[in-house]
């Protein structure tokens, strides 16, 4: 027997469905011993005998002299005691019998279903608990959900994301987080602006990541001091720090008009006394710098294959000497990797 049992939509335990079970295999047996039989505990046993036969599912045969007042406190126990006998109720009228208590049970959970208002209020407390400033403003202390809220945020953006972020190095970590969110903005053709620090150009790994983003059409500017931390989304949520001098403190999100608006003046203001990046990084590489036809060819090659092997072939010269061109090509154009460089070969119109 499966205990799982095929009852339990209608409101039976796997071990109540087994006992009526056996008493429509055998009816007019005693429960004596039936713990026994179904490899169950007494009480276990003795517990859906009870619920069966409150049910009506179970019946008690008459039972002898002296077990009456007994039957009819408990009939489970009385059959026990008293030698009584159970017969399952037909099963025509057990399924009624449970369909109805269901019904009537379902009934009652849809009454309560219909009637949710009083968990807004309750819902509202919750969101109170950590909303400082009401209306539009949410504050959030949990980093992992401020950085999941960020990405949501970056991910349904469709206009404009507007940053000042004030590091002074990007981990590779969060250079790999951050790439594909940001190119599929800019491919979608969201705008994106940004302001970072001076600094973070000393470090090569940012200013490489800054450089393919200009690249592939975000306007990047540098200044020498900031502290803001700002993030707006379509002008119209806007994400500060609670706390600007420890941001582990956490973080406000803002959609009130005027509060937005006024963290849109900020942005507005620092944007314009910053640099354009390409002021300082993007110029023309000059004449010193720029590749020999062999590096070009080996450039183009490297944009083209995906082996090393293939494009020495190409070219007709050794694998080595094909990787030494690479690593020149690489050290002439400031790039981190090869996709990089295709990238600042394109920028510099060298492809």
């Amino acid at each position: 027997m499966n205990d799982a049992g095929s009852m339990g939509l209608l409101g039976l335990t796997a071990m109540e469905e087994r006992v009526y079970r056996h008493f429509l295999r055998n009816p007019g047996t005693t429960a004596e011993d039936i713990h026994l039989l179904l490899h169950a505990s007494q009480d276990v046993v003795g517990a859906a005998l009870r619920r069966l036969t409150e049910l009506g599912l179970l019946r008690r045969a008459e039972a002898t002299a002296g077990g009456g007042a007994q039957a009819a406190e408990d009939p489970a126990a009385a059959v026990s005691e008293a030698g009584g006998t159970l017969t399952a109720a037909d099963p025509e009228v057990a399924v009624g019998l449970l369909t109805d208590r269901r019904l009537s049970e379902l009934h009652h959970e849809l009454q309560q279903v219909t009637r949710p208002r009083h968990l807004v209020a309750e819902l509202r407390a919750e969101q109170g608990a950590h909303t400082q400033a009401g209306g539009g403003v949410e504050r959030m202390t949990n980093l992992a959900q401020i950085r999941d809220r960020i990405d949501d945020l970056a991910f349904f953006a469709r206009e404009e994301i507007l940053s000042v972020e004030p590091y002074r190095a990007l981990t590779r970590e969060n250079i790999a987080h951050a790439r594909p969110l940001d190119s599929r903005c800019l491919r979608r053709g969201v705008h994106i602006r940004s302001v970072v620090l001076k600094d973070a150009l000393d470090d090569p790994a940012t200013a490489a990541y800054l450089r393919e983003l200009n690249a592939q059409g975000a306007r990047i500017r540098v200044a020498a001091d900031i502290a803001e931390r700002v993030l707006v989304y379509d002008r119209h949520t806007a994400l500060v720090p609670a706390d600007p001098s420890d941001t582990s403190r956490g973080a406000l999100v803002a959609q009130e008009p005027g509060l937005v608006a006024s963290i849109l003046a900020l942005f507005e203001k620092i944007w314009d006394q910053a640099t354009d990046l390409t002021d300082l990084l993007g110029a023309p590489a000059p004449e010193s710098e720029s590749l020999t036809p062999m590096e070009l060819e080996v450039l183009k090659s490297m944009c083209r294959v995906t082996k090393d092997e293939i494009g020495a072939r190409e070219l007709g010269v050794s694998l080595r000497t094909y990787r030494r061109h690479v690593a020149d090509v690489l050290r002439t154009l400031g790039a981190c990797n090869r996709p990089h460089a295709a990238l600042l070969a394109r920028e510099r119109g060298w492809i």
